[in-house]
């Protein structure tokens, strides 16, 4: 199959690339697309360096799926001309996300509700993925009643130029400003731009998209996020509260057995998840699995995933195996 990944210079694109590989993902050609600024260099895949090229000789190059990572505005101007084409969409950004007619896919929890009829396929956020790849599992043996998040996100969730923000600050300069404040050594409770609400964009998709993705549109969700001075992954803090009686040893034993969620929880010995052991992994980390003392039916979790992988490469090419027919797992 010629497969185009657009944005492929960026950080999440670049993973794209890496995940395609790692998965071994059929593919007669590889498109790497970009900027007009980026036309001309190269990007290794599979030993190679492959050339970049522009969307518009893109366009013109009889494509079969396109992997997009390339901001909102940007999708909501090309990812139609792709469909218009014929080539099936995955995209990365937040522009389709809760578009009325767009599936929001997370293949262990909505794959399977893709039809040959989808031409542009949202993936969702990232802080959204480990969430909702927890609470899925939990939903339907416990029923799930209300969900307090508090997110602890890597800078990478904000691109390469938060990265050289932090490294510049470390060096003492402070200069190369992507964030309002310094981010090393520091957190900020700021992820995205703020609503009238008083929210984050960043706040209410975990609301909006956990319920579209789950089919719970009544599910009570309140977000905070914050950015950390982190590069490995984003980690969560979750309170659940359910609607039916929790047994936390099948709790967790729902956990254990769920594909792509992997419990890391013995705290006798210090073992829960740390977004340093996430990076550069596909699976999401649950631990400090514990109940709510001071609420009935509740539970507190510790959720941890890399949000390069999972939360945003990863998914996506899942979300292009169940296209092509290819069986995924995490």
């Amino acid at each position: 199959m010629k497969i185009a990944v657009v944005g492929a210079t960026g950080m999440v694109g670049r993973e794209m690339l890496k995940v395609l590989e790692a998965r071994n993902f059929p593919i007669s050609e590889l498109i790497p697309v970009a900027s007009d600024a980026s036309k001309g260099k190269f990007v290794p895949f599979n030993d190679k360096e492959i050339a970049v090229v522009t969307v518009n000789e893109a366009l013109e190059m009889d494509i079969d799926l396109a992997l997009f990572s390339a901001g909102g505005d940007f999708s909501k101007k090309h990812a139609p001309l792709f469909a218009s084409k014929g080539i099936r969409v995955v995209d990365n950004s937040s522009a389709w996300r809760m578009e009325e007619g767009t599936k929001l896919i997370v293949p262990e929890i909505n794959g399977n509700s893709l039809s040959e009829r989808d031409m542009i396929i949202a993936n969702p956020n990232c802080s959204t993925i480990q969430l909702v790849m927890t609470l899925w599992p939990l939903h339907k043996e416990f029923e799930l009643d209300r969900v307090i998040v508090s997110t602890y996100q890597s800078i990478t969730g904000t691109g390469v130029k938060a990265l050289n923000q932090m490294n510049s600050e470390r060096q003492g300069n402070f200069d190369n400003k992507v964030y309002p404040h310094p981010i090393d050594q520091n957190c900020l409770p700021h992820c995205d731009v703020f609503l009238e609400n008083g929210y984050t964009k960043e706040e209410m998709k975990l609301v909006h998209e956990s319920r579209k993705i789950m089919g719970i549109p009544d599910l009570r969700v309140t977000a905070t996020a914050v950015r950390v001075p982190v590069v490995g992954g984003h980690s969560e803090s979750v309170n659940v509260r359910f609607k039916k009686n929790v047994d936390l040893a099948r709790l967790r034993r729902i956990l254990e057995n769920t594909p792509g969620v992997v419990v890391q929880d013995d705290v006798a010995n210090n073992v829960y998840p740390m977004p340093l052991n996430s990076k550069g992994r596909d699976e999401v980390f649950v631990g400090r699995i514990r109940m709510d003392e001071s609420e009935e039916n509740a539970v507190n979790m510790w959720i941890v995933a890399d949000n390069l992988r999972k939360g945003a490469a990863t998914n996506a090419v899942q979300i292009a195996e169940i296209l092509i027919g290819e069986k995924t797992s995490a």
